[in-house]
């Protein structure tokens, strides 16, 4: 058997314990402190050497932050002589600065992927990047695992009546598409424009809604703007309350007391983004530890991770 060393971040720890539980083993010591400048410091607490080493780190808020604590984590993982570098990141962070939308813009989910590699990763972990592309943006290899076949099998257990899937834009249509054809209904699109950063305005919806229940399937949420928006405009429509379905939960500001709408019957999320546990009840949380436990017995004792994936 190789030898393995799981360690966490200060981002998800509960999760980083729940996938060691998955592993059978210990969760890596490592003490991590910050210097009275705010400087960052880490020590690993037990010998790296030849070990395949698995750091369990969300980009989260505050996501600088949990970033720059990452960087430092694998610099001393390569300087203590560890085997190999893997980089746990379920939510991958930045991953909606994946292009240039306007001129003078950065590219920061490729800036990220750049710092990543440079400092010494030699794989990344990651579940449900924003864009597919994310993966062709590193020069390592990259496992991008998914969360609907959890999200499937819990919405097959509430069999929802007359259920439409949504997608809250063109980006999520694929997805949908394909959540659609496994639940056996339809599915519809909103067309939204983006006025500015983390704003939407809903302008059309293609497809039926009216009677139907709602299914939005999005991969992540952040203020709930949008998500309450495309509710709002479905109900106009005649529709019935609706499921609103993610992998990544950031919940910034008042997202919570957002979607803590009339209009929404449950909030069904991951457990990639360590969560407030003072969370109304219709927040259900699925959680990603046996994924992301199969995945790292897959890469260091060998098979193929499409083996995890039943939706293809």
């Amino acid at each position: 058997m190789p030898k393995i060393k799981v360690f966490s971040g200060s981002s998800n720890e509960p999760l980083a314990i729940k996938v060691c539980e998955q592993l059978n083993m210990p969760l890596g010591k490592i003490a991590i402190s910050r210097l009275q400048s705010g400087e960052i410091h880490v020590s690993y607490e037990e010998s790296l050497r030849n070990s395949h080493v698995f750091l369990v780190q969300s980009l989260s808020n505050p996501v600088n932050e949990h970033l720059v604590e990452l960087l430092v984590m694998i610099d001393a993982a390569k300087r203590a002589s560890a085997k190999s570098i893997n980089i746990v990141m379920p939510y991958y962070g930045y991953a909606r600065q994946e292009r240039k939308s306007a001129p003078r813009e950065p590219i920061s989910a490729k800036m990220v992927a750049d710092i990543l590699t440079t400092v010494g990763a030699n794989r990344i972990i990651s579940v449900d990047l924003h864009a597919d592309p994310i993966q062709g943006f590193f020069n390592i290899t990259v496992d991008h695992l998914t969360a609907l076949d959890l999200i499937i099998d819990y919405l097959r257990q509430k069999d929802i009546k007359n259920p439409v899937v949504v997608s809250p834009d063109a980006g999520r249509a694929t997805t949908a598409e394909k959540l659609a054809g496994l639940l056996d209904c339809p599915f519809a699109i909103m067309i939204k424009n983006r006025p500015a950063h983390n704003k939407s305005e809903i302008t059309h919806i293609i497809g039926e809604v009216e009677g139907m229940t709602p299914i939005i399937i999005e991969d992540l949420i952040d203020t709930g703007s949008t998500i309450v928006n495309v509710v709002e405009a479905l109900k106009k429509r005649g529709a019935e309350d609706a499921f609103i379905c993610a992998t990544h939960g950031l919940f910034s500001e008042n997202a919570v007391e957002k979607l803590n709408h009339p209009n929404i019957q449950e909030v069904v999320i991951t457990d990639t983004i360590l969560l407030d546990q003072d969370r109304p009840d219709k927040f259900i949380v699925l959680p990603m530890a046996p994924l992301l436990g199969a995945a790292i017995k897959i890469i260091t004792e060998g098979g193929s991770i499409a083996t995890l994936f039943k939706v293809e």
